[in-house]
């Protein structure tokens, strides 16, 4: 998949967005990257055959307090070729493979954003995007 068709997949996902949300992101940069570095892998535990399809870094809105300023923004990362991998191998064989894409950077969008508002992975998943 072409990486630009990619990225427009990831403003999609950003654009879908409920505005309760979209107006609520503050200090958030969104970056897509090929895929996750080693030194990523290994802060998060994941070596050997496990699967990364985004990250945020980031201090939650939860957790920020008056201190908060000043700093660095937050990131999400978006992981394209983990995400492609992972669309290849849940689309059936006569599925739609862009779509597979869209609903798998959808999902991975909105787990990252949710860890912004301050969302654990146990939260996620109730709501069905762990």
């Amino acid at each position: 998949m072409d990486p630009d068709y990619f990225e427009e997949l990831v403003d999609e996902a950003l654009e879908d967005l409920p505005e309760q949300f979209a107006e609520r992101l503050d200090n958030v940069d969104l970056v897509v990257q090929a895929r996750p570095s080693r030194k990523i892998l290994r802060e998060m535990g994941l070596l050997g055959r496990s699967t990364l399809l985004g990250l945020y870094q980031g201090v939650p809105q939860t957790k920020r307090d008056t201190s908060y300023g000043n700093v660095m923004p937050d990131r999400i990362l978006v992981f394209r070729e983990p995400i492609l991998d992972e669309a290849d191998a849940t689309c059936p064989e006569d599925g739609d493979f862009d779509e597979a894409v869209r609903q798998a950077v959808r999902k991975t969008v909105l787990h990252e954003i949710g860890h912004h508002f301050g969302l654990s992975d146990e939260d996620l998943e109730r709501l069905q995007y762990g």
